[in-house]
């Protein structure tokens, strides 16, 4: 039975498609069958994987809409094990769509569910708010991973999502889960990435994973080619940090 994980935070620019796309490599790549779902409009998890998103014509908007099957939008992607169900700028108009319907914030769990059968891992990729998009991630999701960039601003804006994240337990998903707090965009050079692991770690203590995400020029090249960090160098940094979060989330939940 798999496992469902939504990679959220509600700021932009934290570090959340980088780790969706290449947290799902790493996994697909120790063998384990991975799925991801582009839940951000953006649909930048969809391009960072080698995908036109100009092409796509079945994905996430359709899967919310329940007008087809979820297997009806899985596309194989050219990284070992792992799947996507794509994403296109029509995910924009879902949350409007959607506001009038029974059961909304149910949508992609009743849409899902049944997929955690087919894989070992199944990561959602959600959009840059906490509006009904994310929250139909997290309701769908068994656990959540909050990426959080190691700078000035990291902390600000933790506390909405940290109360998104209990409202959502309380009412829609009692069961759903922090995987971990991750640490990205880290230098070690700079004495304020310093401060911010340290405060992170003394306040949220076990929440947060081992692993920090340094930041990499590698890293940030490799979505303009389409590929993930495993694919386009699989000796940088950047893919030794994310095969090392993988390593962690499998050893969690083995």
């Amino acid at each position: 039975m798999g496992k469902i994980i939504a990679i959220a935070n509600q700021k932009g620019g934290v570090g959340k498609t980088t780790t969706s796309v290449n947290l799902a490599a790493s996994l697909g790549v120790l063998e384990k069958k991975v799925l991801l779902i582009d839940a951000d409009p953006q649909a930048n998890a969809t391009s960072g994987l080698g995908i036109d998103v100009e092409q796509v014509e079945l994905g996430t908007y359709q899967l919310l809409e329940h007008s087809i099957k979820a297997e009806e939008a899985i596309i194989k992607t050219s990284s070992p094990n792992l799947d996507i169900i794509p994403a296109h700028i029509d995910l924009v108009a879902i949350e409007i769509e959607l506001v009038d319907q029974d059961e909304r914030e149910y949508m992609l769990k009743k849409a899902i569910s049944h997929l955690k059968e087919s894989y070992d891992y199944i990561l959602i990729d959600c959009a840059p708010s906490l509006g009904l998009l994310t929250l139909n991630a997290l309701t769908a999701s068994d656990s959540v991973i909050i990426p959080i960039q190691c700078e000035y601003f990291a902390l600000e804006g933790l506390g909405k999502l940290l109360n998104t994240i209990k409202s959502v337990q309380k009412i829609h998903n009692q069961t759903l889960d922090i995987e971990g707090l991750l640490l990205t965009m880290y230098d070690s050079r700079l004495r304020l990435s310093n401060q911010v692991v340290e405060e992170v770690q003394k306040h949220f203590n076990e929440m947060v994973f081992d692993t920090i995400i340094q930041r990499n020029v590698r890293l940030s090249e490799a979505p303009s080619y389409g590929e993930s960090i495993i694919n386009y160098d699989a000796a940088s940094k950047g893919a030794s940090n994310y095969l090392s979060l993988a390593h962690e989330i499998i050893k969690k939940n083995s």
